[in-house]
């Protein structure tokens, strides 16, 4: 299997993260240790201020010192932190994100041969998608998340429950991205973009839509509806592909990979902010 790398969103979004934390604990120490110095300094004039006193034998003005030494020495001033736990959370999801991206392209590594291409991090206005197959079997959007959680859905609204080794239930809620959308709807948009733009080159191919959740202990619940198709391995792909009759043939398979990378390049170049402009693309090939 052929992949190409469009972009790497998410390890450019752990590198700023990190990034940004290393600013903020650097600040945050340098304020720490000019707060420190300044306490010491006060420290250092009370004792002068005490010393002189006594010396002079100026009683008043020696408690009154004392005192002022006394308080001085209680304003130390708290290190600071190592990491914010923001910083943390957001660090550990973008982690997570990168291990279940990895996850998939090993898995679909194992199951498609150098019929197939796999494009990562291609990208439209409606969002992005992390993972686009391409083969004789049609084109399938895959939108991978990386849950250790028992997953339910009911059309375009996804919830999750976690529960520990007894049985008992310790987590759950809503699944939804930073955007308020939940995987089927932040699939589905890119996805029906992309449709709608290769169907206006006369490429007129119907996108099929897979949310992959690539953790080990993730569990499939109660799905009502799903405007998707959903797995919890990679071994589950094949069987829910939708084998096109005919099958896409080499001519039409190279039209298609054209188109995605010249659209994915042309919204790319909208979005300075997300990532280099004109990015190059990478090719590798994967047994």
């Amino acid at each position: 299997m052929q992949v190409i790398e469009l972009s790497d969103h998410p390890s450019r979004m752990l590198q700023e993260t990190e990034r940004r934390r290393g600013v903020a604990q650097r600040q945050a120490r340098a304020q720490f240790e000019a707060a420190h110095a300044q306490q010491l300094e006060r420290v250092g004039r009370a004792v002068a201020a005490r010393d002189q006193a006594r010396a002079q034998r100026r009683w008043w003005a020696w408690w009154r010192a004392a005192l002022t030494l006394r308080r001085e020495r209680r304003r130390v001033p708290l290190p600071p932190q190592e990491t914010a736990s923001g910083d943390d959370d957001r660090e550990e999801i973008l982690k997570a994100g990168i291990v279940g991206e990895h996850t998939a392209v090993s898995g679909l590594a194992q199951l498609f041969d150098d019929d197939w291409i796999l494009f990562r991090g291609y990208r439209n206005r409606g969002g992005e998608i992390d993972h686009l197959l391409l083969g004789p079997g049609g084109l399938i959007a895959i939108e991978g998340k990386h849950r250790n959680a028992t997953v339910h859905c009911d059309g375009d609204n996804w919830w999750f429950d976690k529960y520990d080794r007894y049985g008992n239930r310790v987590d759950g809620g809503p699944i939804r991205d930073r955007g308020g959308r939940s995987p089927s709807v932040q699939l589905n948009e890119p996805a029906d973009e992309l449709q709608d733009f290769l169907r206006s080159c006369g490429q007129p191919i119907e996108i099929q839509r897979l949310v992959l959740f690539t953790h080990p202990r993730s569990r499939l619940g109660t799905c009502r509806n799903p405007t998707v198709r959903i797995a919890t391995s990679t071994d589950e792909i094949p069987g829910l592909i939708r084998l096109l009759r005919p099958p896409l043939d080499p001519d039409q398979r190279s039209r298609l990979k054209d188109l995605i990378e010249r659209d994915h390049r042309h919204h790319q170049a909208r979005r300075p902010s997300r990532g280099p402009r004109g990015r190059a693309v990478t090719r590798r090939n994967v047994r």
